[in-house]
C-alpha cells in the first residue's frame, strides 16, 4: 500500500477536505439557527441580498446549483413568500428573480449573524495569515480551474 507522505498532494488534499468538511459543518449549524433547513435556500437569499435581482440560471451558477436544484430552491422560497419572478423590461422572455420584502428582511438579518459567526470562526487567524490564507486558497482554485479547462 502506498504511504501518503506529509506535505504531498495526497496529504495537502486530505487536510483541506478535512477543514472543509468541519467549516461546511460550522456553517450548516449557522445557518440551520438563522431557520434555514438548507445551505441552497440560504445561498439564493444571499446573492440575491448582494447582487439583485437575477435569472435563475445565473444564480445557480454563482452558488452552484444544476437548473433541477436552483429550480427547485426558487419554488420553495416563492412559495415562502420570500422571492418573486418578474419579467424583464427589455426583454419579456427573461425572468428575474427577486427578494420580496419579507425575503429582503429575513436575509438581511440572517445574513449579518451568520456573518459575525463567520468572523468568528477565522478569529484562529491573525490578520497577515488571513491574507496569506485567501491569498493561497486562490492560487489553489485559479490553478485547479486552469487545469480543468
Amino acid at each position: 500500500m502506498a504511504k501518503i507522505y506529509q506535505h504531498s498532494g495526497a496529504h495537502l488534499f486530505l487536510l483541506l477536505w478535512r477543514a472543509a468538511h468541519q467549516v461546511m459543518c460550522y456553517e450548516k449549524s449557522s445557518i440551520s439557527r438563522a431557520g434555514f433547513k438548507s445551505l441552497s435556500d440560504f445561498a439564493v437569499l444571499e446573492i440575491l441580498l448582494h447582487k439583485g435581482p437575477m435569472p435563475v440560471s445565473a444564480i445557480g451558477e454563482r452558488v452552484m446549483l444544476t437548473s433541477g436544484s436552483i429550480t427547485t430552491a426558487v419554488q420553495r422560497l416563492e412559495k415562502r413568500g420570500l422571492v418573486q419572478r418578474s419579467r424583464n423590461q427589455l426583454d419579456a422572455r427573461m425572468v428575474f428573480i427577486e427578494l420580496t420584502p419579507a425575503g429582503s428582511a429575513l436575509i438581511e438579518q440572517s445574513f449579518t449573524e451568520h456573518s459575525s459567526e463567520l468572523d468568528h470562526l477565522f478569529e484562529v487567524f491573525d490578520e497577515a495569515e488571513r491574507a496569506n490564507f485567501a491569498n493561497l486558497i486562490s492560487k489553489l482554485s485559479d490553478y485547479a480551474v486552469s487545469l480543468n479547462k
